[in-house]
């Protein structure tokens, strides 16, 4: 059996690989240490005007990155 790189895997590509091999648990430590590495960026504030503007951008950016 050849050993899967996981590291060489794109983040939609490794979780697809999770949904199909939910008991490698070495694939799942490394989906756990990208999503921590993650820096979770603060896009707005409860008071900030902009508000809805701002969140709106951010999701349209992400589903133009998923696609």
């Amino acid at each position: 059996m050849s050993k899967i790189n996981y590291t060489a895997m794109m983040d939609k590509e490794l979780k697809e690989y999770l949904l199909n091999h939910r008991d490698d648990k070495n694939a799942l430590t490394v989906y756990l240490e990208r999503r921590h590495q993650r820096a979770n960026s603060v896009i707005t504030t409860v008071d900030d005007p902009d508000f809805d503007a701002k969140i709106q951008a951010v999701i349209r950016q992400q589903m133009k990155d998923i696609s």
